[in-house]
């Protein structure tokens, strides 16, 4: 076991829930240790969609409206583009706030288009309505394979619990902090990604589990692995 506190917590998470293999996950669901997604266009367009759709609610929740533009042959940048906004939004309703997203999923689909199909840059990404941080980073790890570190909510409750981080720690100090400690311990950029793929997605497998309702972290088990 690394002597590295956020290494093994990363240990302790794959070795209690597995990997976990996310994104895309319409085409066949999540696919654990399995990593050349998403493998065209269609895919990565998909990742984007969920992320901007995931933004304060549940994957269930995306799943759902995901499904719904499936099942409508709309699953796809040049359908959605098309079809009268009244039929996007209430494909997406599951995902809540339809109306916002809606229009964040149309200037996304501009910008995606603009790309032609180069990866975009986290300032590119930052400046696209409805983009913030935690969004940007999503979609270039899990979309485009580049090695940002997602931190969301979930992570900032398993580490403050965890003793590691303070409360008023910010995004970018959370996200240098895990980058940095991970670095340590693996090399690499291919291993990077791969990594700060499974670790994030594994923080969210714990805390829908402990850190999902308050008081947060009660019969959280990483205290008593982590040194």
């Amino acid at each position: 076991m690394a002597e590295n506190k956020i290494f093994q917590i990363y240990e302790t998470l794959l070795s209690s829930y597995g990997a976990q293999g996310w994104w895309p996950f319409i085409e066949g669901g999540y696919h654990p240790n399995i990593y050349d997604y998403p493998k065209n266009e269609a895919q990565i367009f998909e990742v984007c969609l969920g992320v901007i759709l995931t933004q304060n609610t549940t994957f269930t929740s995306v799943v759902k409206s995901l499904t719904n533009l499936k099942k409508m042959n709309s699953l796809n940048l040049k359908a959605i583009k098309n079809m009268p906004l009244d039929e996007l939004k209430s494909a997406i309703k599951p995902s809540g706030y339809f109306n916002q997203k809606a229009t964040y999923i149309l200037e996304f689909i501009e910008f995606f288009e603009s790309l032609q199909g180069r990866v975009p840059s986290r300032s590119e990404l930052l400046h696209v309505k409805g983009i913030g941080h935690e969004s940007a980073d999503s979609i270039l790890l899990y979309a485009y394979n580049q090695a940002e570190f997602v931190v969301d909510a979930y992570t900032k409750r398993v580490l403050i619990h965890a003793g590691i981080v303070d409360e008023k720690a910010s995004y970018h100090e959370i996200k240098k902090f895990i980058e940095e400690a991970i670095q340590k311990e693996i090399n690499g950029i291919q291993e990077s990604v791969i990594l700060y793929q499974e670790f994030h997605a594994l923080i969210v497998a714990h805390a829908k589990l402990f850190y999902s309702k308050k008081p947060y972290g009660v019969g959280c088990f990483l205290a008593n692995k982590i040194v």
